[in-house]
């Protein structure tokens, strides 16, 4: 019914009003007394076989959201009522920032792929601490944590560290974005000697705390060979818990949409379907490089269970979906679990 009826009509509008409208709908919803519970029943899967253990926390189930969707850490126990075994808020600032002129998320239906240009939109990291500290579920909750678009790269440890210290006592680990497109200059931030220094030093930082949370590096998909080998020394040398692959990419090869469509698109980062192969790519090249020295969580185009078993066989020990969840609809989560339980057995 969600893509026969409601995808189709939710298609006709502006792509970043629809994620508001559907997100305050699902917050409306989730009032009424009954739809918790209905919600639970129809997307909460629950089975031993699903339950994964890393970097010292206990998922109930290997299938999170990507940040991206819940930025403020609006919607965590809505989400949770969804089926997912975590979710990702953010990408959080420590300053409120609007981001990037609208419009700048735009749908390739032919692809099945997203285009955004959000530019770390956000309300602050101590709005989002303050929305973590009232939520009601028990649901794993990801940080993932950027620096504001004016702060200079020399200064981004700052922010990375602010971040940090607002959202250290309400999340279960933090993910350091530097592999946005859409901050200027942010990806320079991938290189080795600046981010082994912002690693090092966020893990000092990590260390002083009585329970340190792990902390998860998100990189690129248009990193080469070279660049990933670089990555698995940097998480080697750095101890930080693993890496998030991929992020979106900017390029655009082989899609269906037409170079005309693309052009006056323009800039951003493509998720979806055309992302699938190369995040795959990525995630078998680092675990099967590094000899599984630490855990990989794997997203991009993931949309349904047959992709889902195509990222864990690469490697991965967690997934996470978003553009796959815009398409397929609130059930993909609770799919992709069964038909896991159901191949185990």
């Amino acid at each position: 019914m969600y893509k026969r009826l409601l995808l189709p009509l939710l298609f006709f509008f502006d792509a970043e009003q629809v994620h508001h409208l559907v997100c305050d709908l699902l917050r409306f919803a989730y009032r009424l007394p009954f739809v918790p519970d209905l919600l639970k029943k129809m997307y909460v899967f629950e089975h031993p076989s699903l339950v994964r253990e890393v970097a010292g926390l206990r998922f109930k189930n290997p299938v999170g959201l990507a940040a991206g969707f819940d930025k403020n850490a609006e919607l965590v126990d809505e989400l949770a009522a969804l089926g997912f075994g975590f979710v990702e808020i953010g990408t959080v600032t420590p300053r409120p920032q609007p981001g990037n002129d609208r419009p700048r998320l735009f749908r390739l239906k032919t692809d099945r792929g997203l285009i955004n240009r959000m530019g770390f939109n956000n309300k602050g990291a101590n709005v989002a601490a303050a929305k973590l500290r009232s939520r009601k579920s028990d649901i794993l909750v990801g940080g993932n944590i950027g620096k504001n678009k004016d702060t200079p790269n020399e200064n981004a440890l700052d922010d990375y560290v602010r971040c940090f210290h607002d959202l250290y006592e309400v999340v279960d680990y933090f993910v350091v974005n530097v592999s946005s497109p859409n901050t200027p200059g942010l990806r320079d931030l991938q290189e080795k000697e600046p981010l082994t220094h912002l690693l090092r030093e966020m893990q000092k930082l990590n260390g002083y705390k009585p329970q340190p949370k792990p902390i998860f590096l998100k990189i690129a998909p248009d990193l080469n060979l070279g660049q990933i080998d670089d990555i698995i020394d940097i998480v080697k040398e750095t101890g930080i818990a693993g890496v998030i692959a991929t992020n979106t990419t900017i390029t655009r090869k082989a899609l269906a949409t037409s170079p005309a469509e693309l052009e006056k698109i323009g800039a951003g980062g493509l998720s979806g379907e055309p992302l699938r192969y190369r995040s795959t790519e990525v995630i078998r090249y680092l675990c099967e490089k590094s000899g599984n020295a630490f855990p990989v969580l794997g997203v991009g185009g993931i949309a349904s269970p047959a992709d889902a078993r195509e990222k864990l066989n690469a490697g991965a020990a967690l997934l996470q979906i978003y553009t796959g969840f815009v398409y397929q609809g609130p059930g993909l989560a609770s799919r992709i679990c069964k038909a896991l339980v159901a191949n185990k057995a």
